[in-house]
């Protein structure tokens, strides 16, 4: 499984999240603000 950094464009909230949380973020929004998130905001973590 794979995990990447997103960081809210918005609240510069950010966060590890795994591809299933990457998706819902993408449909949803931010967790903590719910602003609208693409996948620029999105980075790969270094392992």
């Amino acid at each position: 499984m794979t995990t990447v950094h997103f960081t809210c464009p918005d609240c510069e909230q950010t966060i590890e999240v795994n591809d299933a949380m990457r998706e819902t973020i993408l449909d949803t929004g931010c967790p903590v603000c719910t602003a609208a998130a693409t996948a620029e905001d999105f980075a790969a973590t270094c392992e």
